[in-house]
């Protein structure tokens, strides 16, 4: 299909052939589009015929086997793939609206994990009327096309966007079982640590995490070439922290998701005047829309409240009630 720019077309195209071509371009196939919409081969074809029709131009090349988009195909994706979350997202928003109050919120695992799902029942209790949804991925989200209405966020206050607000910061310790520690000699030193397993993310000297690495705290602690009796890795926070508990090493915890069982004595501070300070925190991050309706707004309430006991328990100091907000 060939047009010459006096024969382009200048009205605005109707919407609805926008899916099919949205899936035929994810695919490359027609008959996969096809099978993805529930419709026949030949219907998606002729949406997207039409929809070159209306455009002016060719969207796609056909080959007889397969079909590639054409440049103008590729910038039309663009906008679109940009352009049906949002559609979608308001259209769950509408339908939301006329029923059930609910909350999606979106976090890393570990912090679902060891903070937040240990807490919910409190919130769970005071608002039945509220249904709580929880996507626990490390993946970060777009809070502006995704079906999410709050983030909890780990990292620098400089990574975080701006209406951020901080609910508390860590510290690093070494931690380990009470069982552990009175079956072994008592630690004293930096250089007893030594002595026993230790546990960490078997990709923290790949990634951005090196700073929360046992070899770190060696050099801080002037041991640079310390070797622990073994190693021991998991792929999570909450995995590392589990296996501490139950004996199996010591692990190097942040102290803000371990605040309680260190209150409750399943873990201990083996050498509480080595802590590490960490240049991380936890975030609050409402979705751009969302921050008005009155479920969000109650349960983000509820976060600073149980982010302030936190705070309280790891003796955050001084308390950052009055710098929380990135603005």
């Amino acid at each position: 299909m060939q047009h010459s720019q006096t024969h382009l077309r200048s009205r605005p195209i109707s919407a609805g052939h926008l899916r099919a071509f949205e899936a035929v371009a994810r695919h490359l196939n027609f008959r996969a589009a096809a099978e993805e919409m529930a419709l026949t081969q030949s219907a998606v074809s002729r949406q997207i015929q039409s929809l070159e029709e209306e455009v002016g131009v060719s969207l796609f090349l056909r080959h007889t086997r397969a079909v590639e988009l054409t440049s103008a195909g590729a910038q039309l994706l663009l906008s679109v793939q940009q352009a049906l979350p949002r559609i979608d997202m308001a259209v769950r928003q509408i339908r939301q609206s006329a029923g059930r109050k609910s909350v999606a919120l979106t976090t890393f695992a570990s912090f679902a994990s060891m903070w937040l799902i240990p807490r919910l029942e409190a919130f769970q209790r005071d608002n039945p009327e509220i249904d709580i949804r929880i996507d626990a991925s490390d993946i970060a989200v777009d809070l502006d096309v995704a079906d999410v209405d709050i983030a909890l966020r780990y990292g620098p206050p400089e990574g975080m966007p701006p209406g951020a607000v901080r609910l508390f910061g860590e510290t690093l310790t070494p931690v380990a079982s009470p069982w552990l520690i009175k079956s072994n000699p008592p630690i004293k030193t930096p250089a007893d640590i030594a002595r026993f397993t230790l546990i960490e993310a078997g990709d923290a000297h790949r990634t951005h995490l090196e700073w929360l690495t046992w070899r770190r705290w060696f050099e801080v602690n002037g041991l640079e070439r310390a070797q622990p009796k073994r190693w021991l890795y998991f792929n999570y926070a909450y995995q590392m922290v589990q296996a501490a508990l139950t004996g199996q090493g010591l692990v190097l915890a942040r102290s803000s998701l371990i605040a309680e069982s260190l209150a409750n004595g399943d873990l201990i501070e083996v050498l509480p005047q080595h802590r590490l300070d960490s240049p991380m925190a936890y975030w609050l991050i409402s979705g751009p829309r969302n921050a008005l309706r009155p479920e969000i707004k109650a349960f983000s309430d509820w976060l600073e409240a149980q982010a302030v006991t936190t705070r309280q328990t790891i003796g955050e100091v001084p308390d950052p009630d009055t710098v929380d907000n990135l603005d």
